[in-house]
């Protein structure tokens, strides 16, 4: 037998190979799919009080999820709990910034005397800072890098010996298409949750053995509400402006509800990864088979945004940055999503 025939018969190995741990892979997917339900389940969510936590929240209390909500704002945390009595669930509120792992830990061993175990975490606290690069300061990078990479880890370590105990649990963690592809005027997001997606990836292989599933969910632009709490640098109006209004369009954005129900889907499979809107979709697989390029368009992007200017390197809320340039005839769906989801 000569050389290219053993090549040959090596590559058609390999690809039958391949080809059988695709297949038991999906089968895996669809018996883990068949038997996992909410019910009864013990879920922890961070940044539950306001916003797709808060959706996620009350979908999960519709199927009889026992809730831990954790957040900075005991206020929304009451006016979260008010939302989901109506559903009967039992829920868990703690007061708790995520950036401090001591309190991670305290809300984690509160949960468990109070409801059970962890049986699902959502790491889903996040920051969103707005504005060109030359307005971002290093306090922006650590902040965004505290909540997005350092809360995420706190947590996971915080619930990991509770779920290894019984070596079972789910893990979700909401990063974003920007922790995939890079947008101009979000680079601390960005860096942040690029750092994210590292992670939860790496989680997942290291913890299988665990019988731990590990998500990452890449959504792009949902209608949460969330530019009212984002805050925003530079000319800072107009940055409120072109962020608003791509967050409210339906043909750049999602309801917040259809996200959720999407982040639970995967999460109840167990799959490894879900990119969430068809435009966020479509940037993953471009920018896989064309980094250069989207990295050029990007910079051609980036010079029809906003100039440096305005407020410089001060922040203002996205509620404190309403101006005409964003008329409420355009973000009438964030607008009500805001006032829906505990935003405003």
């Amino acid at each position: 037998m000569d050389e290219r025939q053993d090549n040959g018969l090596l590559l058609a190995s390999l690809g039958v190979g391949i080809g059988a741990l695709l297949g038991a892979a999906a089968l895996m997917r669809v018996a883990r799919r068949s038997r996992y339900g909410f019910r009864g389940k013990t879920v922890l969510i961070t940044g539950g009080s306001r916003g797709l936590g808060l959706v996620m929240a009350r979908q999960l209390a519709s199927e009889g999820a026992r809730l831990s909500l954790c957040a900075r704002d005991p206020a929304e945390l009451e006016r979260a709990r008010e939302d989901l009595r109506p559903s009967g669930a039992e829920v868990f509120t703690f007061p708790c910034d995520v950036t401090d792992r001591e309190q991670v830990e305290a809300w984690v061993a509160a949960s468990r005397d109070r409801l059970a175990p962890a049986e699902v975490l959502i790491n889903n606290a996040g920051i969103i800072g707005v504005g060109p690069m030359e307005t971002m300061l290093l306090s922006d990078y650590e902040q965004a890098m505290k909540t997005h990479f350092w809360g995420p880890l706190h947590t996971t370590l915080a619930v990991l010996p509770q779920m290894r105990e019984v070596r079972r649990g789910r893990i979700v963690n909401v990063a974003s298409i920007g922790g995939r592809v890079a947008p101009p005027h979000l680079l601390p997001y960005a860096a942040s949750k690029f750092a994210l997606v590292g992670l939860s990836e790496g989680l997942r292989a290291e913890l299988l053995k665990d019988g731990i599933l590990v998500t990452t969910v890449l959504p792009g632009l949902m209608r949460t509400g969330s530019p009212y709490n984002a805050y925003f640098k530079g000319q800072n109006e107009k940055e409120f402006a072109w962020f608003t209004l791509l967050d409210s369009l339906p043909g750049t954005s999602i309801s917040a509800e259809g996200a959720a129900r999407q982040i639970l889907e995967a999460c109840r499979r167990g799959d490894a990864e879900v990119v969430i809107t068809a435009l966020a979709r479509f940037g993953v697989l471009f920018h896989g088979v064309f980094p250069g390029p989207t990295a050029d368009l990007l910079g051609l992007v980036n010079q029809l945004l906003p100039a440096p200017g305005g407020i410089g390197t001060e922040r203002a809320l996205g509620s404190e940055s309403r101006s005409e340039l964003a008329p409420e005839a355009l973000t009438v769906l964030s607008d009500r999503a805001a006032l829906r989801n505990n935003e405003v």
